[in-house]
């Protein structure tokens, strides 16, 4: 099957959407994903996760030792079909509301759907 580029863009998340789809997973399937955001500070990663929660998110928290400067992770959960689309927009909504607690975006996955 040739890949469509329309669907899975030529970068990171198309890459990763692609390969899913080539090892079987339906992506038509809604599951949560698990989208990572690093922190410097305990209290920024704490403040986020709060501004997260009010927005009705799930979210999780713990320390991170993947990465000495930013040492604080936040997990949001949402539950969507893994599209293009909905991560790369969820990832910059993310970015967005992180950059002013110094976070960034460390990454997403989730579990295969069959």
């Amino acid at each position: 099957m040739s890949r469509n580029y329309s669907q899975f863009p030529d970068d990171e998340n198309g890459d990763i959407l692609w390969n899913m789809q080539q090892e079987g997973d339906n992506l038509d399937i809604p599951r949560e994903i698990d989208f990572s955001i690093i922190f410097p500070t305990e209290q920024a990663a704490i403040q986020f996760a709060v501004e997260l929660l009010r927005s009705d998110q799930k979210v999780s928290f713990s320390p991170y030792e993947e990465h000495e400067e930013l040492p604080w992770q936040v997990q949001a959960h949402p539950v969507m079909v893994p599209t293009h689309e909905n991560i790369s927009g969820y990832e910059h909504e993310l970015a967005t509301g992180a950059q002013k607690y110094g976070g960034r975006n460390d990454g997403w996955g989730c579990f295969a759907q069959e």
